[in-house]
């Protein structure tokens, strides 16, 4: 029997997809939010992925990223040495004229060097098929632990629909409103 909180009705939602209104609402919305990450905490974690994960299905897909571009327009990207000897390859780029162009190095990390991301043409990424594994990670709402993940995705509530979709209607779900 799944438990009641789950049985997802599948009745409209509404999905809000314009930036400016989503970002003036994530503003209006930051001390209730503070108020349901401490909610979200108390619930069973395996719960609380199930949910977001069945919404996740119903939201994303309703969701045109490439109308949008703000994750590759705000977020910092971990890069790998085997990504990116992949995309210098796939570029017929040197590795080393690669991360000068591209990268920002520390001794225990490697980083994308420009905010927005090189790589975005017309709120497109430019290199889709050969994108880092944080790029196709994001908006991660179908990884495991989102109680875990709770400060990175209200990072990103106020820009990305998909997050923002899944959040309220998160909300809605468990009771929280």
């Amino acid at each position: 029997m799944i438990p009641l909180l789950l049985q997802i009705t599948h009745k409209a939602i509404i999905i809000e997809k314009d930036l400016t209104t989503i970002g003036v609402l994530a503003k209006a919305k930051e001390n209730s939010n503070e108020d349901f990450k401490t909610y979200l905490k108390k619930k069973n974690s395996t719960t609380i992925d199930a949910l977001v994960f069945e919404l996740n299905d119903i939201i994303s897909p309703q969701i045109d990223c490439t109308a949008c571009g703000n994750c590759c327009k705000s977020l910092l990207i971990n890069v790998t040495d085997s990504e990116a000897d992949a995309l210098s390859t796939h570029l017929e780029q040197s590795r080393e004229n690669f991360d000068k162009q591209y990268l920002e190095k520390s001794s225990t990390m490697m980083l994308m060097n420009a905010i927005p991301c090189s790589f975005l043409s017309n709120e497109k990424c430019t290199v889709y098929e050969h994108r880092f594994a944080g790029c196709r990670e994001f908006p991660a709402m179908h990884l495991p632990d989102f109680n875990k993940r709770l400060f990175t995705t209200f990072m990103h509530y106020d820009r990305c629909p998909i997050i923002y979709n899944i959040v309220e209607e998160l909300k809605v779900k468990t009771g929280f409103l």
